[in-house]
């Protein structure tokens, strides 16, 4: 081996000597040996090897700058000290010891592959500073949770078998993550496996042994919350597995929902303003549900006071600290599957501010639902325009006093006008809606595109309207080779747009609350003043010749009225 061995060195441990040529090898694989031993002149050592032997603390291996790879699977190690100094370890085999802690890792910042297999480890944690480690190997401990995971952005595998995990966390906060093992844990239920719903990188996954794999619906399950997902306890996922799943899903979908159904109908009617007295029946029977419910059905937040669940396509928020999940960390496809938001028990008002990050979070978002919000007025629905596209809107009559206004649907149509929308409150909009809607609302509307001054346009609109409003009126948008007609046509087309934005939510920092009302009231008085106009000229006319008539008198006057001044 090339290796010469001395006991009797003065340290008290055995010294083994190399050639400094062979610096890739080390031979001490079942050597019964209890120490680490002490390797003079080997400072450029890459790889050494102790696997199989009976060593119980990790020693002498502190001037070892240069190592790379350290083998001490399966001794009777019960401490990671000892290591702190290898910064340039990239792989540190550690598995089948007596390990209890995570430690001793601080400046191991390189470290690729990290391996403590069949330890006695507890509780995973002091992982987060290594930004480098693409492989953790945690099997066979006694781990019951998983969670710190957070700084490890470039870990692509995790092994996790044979332990005692009954949850899992923050596993979407692994940005790099494609291969999961989680056989033969203690989870029972998809409920403790949301937040692989919302890794976007995840690609292999296994559940077996776990009792949550014994259920009928397991694997279908499974791939409706992982939907990339391309191995299921290392079988290969089929399209026509991956396509039956969709179709078992939308069917307990409806059942679901139709369940939840029932159970709303179950609580009292009373007013908006008493309906959070009722919300804590409602959440009684959500929770029964979310217990009896399958994988399709997850409760993102839950409390006395709010309810937020995700079933499917369909997120429902029951009560004001519900739109807290529209804050959480969504991941791309579980955003994207995202198509209808339902409202309740939450006030339109406090909804308002957060229709601009719901356009943004959920682009495939089609339908909106308000019940029991307290829509009171026209303006309210106007804050709809924020959301830039929706193919249905449903307000329902229960809690919304605006429904019982006969021009409400009017209105929406109008103002909405770009959505094209297809269905307000499951009642088909035709093409006989939208023209009657431009008769009632669109010739108001022209006057206050019209008659509203240039300034108080730029402050009544939104940022984007500003520049465009802006555009045209600078006179920057006249490219050259445009006619005349052309010029008016593109005037004509902005003041449609205007027209419709004016109609806006009212805000807080805007003082005028009721513009178009305010516009026509202006153009009333324009066009008193343009009847009375040639009578008071007429009248100006005659007093001033009046007064001239006796010019002596009209100069003394005059200069009465500036020395008056004057003083």
């Amino acid at each position: 081996d090339a290796i010469t061995l001395s006991e009797n060195s003065p340290s008290g441990f055995p010294i083994a000597f190399r050639s400094c040529d062979d610096c890739a090898l080390s031979p001490y694989v079942r050597r019964c040996l209890e120490e680490c031993h002490l390797l003079e002149g080997m400072g450029r050592l890459r790889l050494l090897n102790f696997q199989h032997n009976l060593i119980t603390h990790i020693h002498n291996l502190s001037h070892l700058r240069h190592l790379a790879f350290l083998d001490l699977y399966d001794n009777h190690i019960s401490q990671m000290s000892g290591i702190s100094a290898l910064a340039s370890l990239r792989v540190l085999m550690l598995g089948k010891n007596r390990i209890q802690r995570i430690c001793s890792l601080d400046n191991l910042t390189k470290i690729d592959i990290l391996d403590l297999h069949g330890n006695q480890i507890s509780q995973i944690g002091n992982l987060s500073h290594l930004s480098e480690l693409r492989v953790l190997n945690l099997a066979g401990n006694c781990i019951s949770r998983v969670d710190n995971l957070q700084g490890l952005d470039s870990l692509t595998e995790i092994n996790l078998r044979r332990n005692c995990i009954s949850t899992v966390t923050e596993v979407d906060q692994l940005p790099c993550l494609q291969r999961l093992f989680l056989s033969c844990n203690s989870i029972t239920s998809f409920y403790e496996l949301a937040c692989l719903g919302e890794s976007c990188s995840l690609s292999e996954l296994t559940l077996d042994g776990n009792p949550v794999a014994l259920e009928t619906w397991y694997k279908q399950a499974a791939l409706r919350c992982v939907l990339q997902l391309r191995q299921l306890d290392m079988k290969r996922v089929t399209e026509e597995e991956r396509r039956m799943a969709c179709v078992t899903a939308r069917k307990e979908d409806e059942k679901k929902r139709e369940s939840h159904k029932q159970a709303m109908h179950k609580v009292p009617d009373l007013p908006y303003v008493d309906s959070v007295c009722v919300l804590t029946v409602c959440f009684s029977v959500c929770s029964r549900l979310l217990e009896a419910g399958g994988a399709s059905l997850q409760s993102l937040s839950l409390s006395d006071s709010h309810l937020a669940e995700l079933d499917g396509e369909t997120l429902r928020l029951f009560g004001l600290g519900a739109l807290e999940a529209l804050e959480r960390g969504w991941g791309v496809q579980t955003a994207g599957a995202v198509t209808v938001i339902a409202f309740r028990y939450i006030h339109f008002d406090a909804i308002v501010p957060t229709l601009p990050r719901i356009r943004v979070k959920f682009p495939n978002l089609s339908h909106l639902i308000f019940l029991e919000t307290n829509v009171s007025r026209l303006p309210q629905l106007a804050a709809l325009a924020q959301v830039r596209r929706l193919d249905q809107l449903t307000i329902h009559p229960k809690g919304n006093p605006v429904v019982s206004l006969s021009l409400w649907r009017s209105f929406l149509i109008y103002r909405l006008h770009h959505f094209n929308l297809h269905k307000i409150n499951n009642l088909e909009v035709t093409m006989n809606d939208v023209i009657s809607a431009e008769r009632l609302f669109g010739t108001l509307g022209h006057i206050a595109a019209t008659e509203t001054p240039r300034c108080r346009l730029l402050v009544l609109l939104e940022e984007s309207r500003k520049r465009q409003l802006q555009f045209l009126l600078e006179g920057r948008g006249r490219r050259a080779g445009l006619s005349p007609e052309e010029l008016r046509d593109n005037g004509k087309l902005l003041g449609e747009g205007l027209s419709r934005a004016l109609f806006n939510y009212p805000n807080i920092t805007t003082t005028c609350h009721c513009i178009p009302d305010r516009t026509s009231d202006t153009n009333l008085k324009g066009e008193s003043l343009h009847k009375l106009w040639p009578s008071m000229f007429m009248e100006m006319v005659r007093d001033y010749v009046l007064e001239m008539r006796d010019r002596p008198t009209f100069r003394q006057a005059c200069l009465n009225r500036l020395s008056t001044q004057g003083k």
